[in-house]
């Protein structure tokens, strides 16, 4: 029981990251477009390009155990990299400020889970 549940933590876990980089790219434009307008610091479509094929590559890694360590640690710097620079909360104030917050709060425990899934 213990084995299929650590299976379905790695599936979730990778596949959030399938499905994000996924939809990144199925509306590449309108994701670009919204970056651009909030003053991404960045070239956005080379960086969301690569970061969205490196999400699709690293999740499938994670859910299938391919160098799941390595994957896993390069989502944490992806996530790290992708919240610095697009939920930068602090920018911002009200529900702007509180929904990027959330977001950023919620990719730090993602970290956290990825630090977890490269250690076991």
């Amino acid at each position: 029981m213990f084995d299929l549940l650590h299976d379905l933590g790695y599936v979730l876990l990778g596949g959030v990251f399938v499905w994000a980089g996924t939809e990144h790219s199925l509306n590449f434009r309108t994701v670009s477009a919204q970056l651009k307008e909030r003053g991404f610091p960045a070239p956005v479509p080379l960086l969301l390009g690569a970061g969205s094929f490196m999400e699709i590559a690293a999740g499938l890694c994670v859910v299938i155990n391919l160098a799941r360590a390595y994957a896993a640690f390069a989502l944490v710097g992806f996530t790290a990299a992708a919240s610095l620079l697009a939920l930068d909360f602090w920018r911002y104030s009200g529900a702007e400020r509180q929904m990027l917050r959330s977001g950023f709060i919620i990719n730090v425990a993602v970290a956290g889970g990825l630090l977890l899934a490269a250690t076991c």
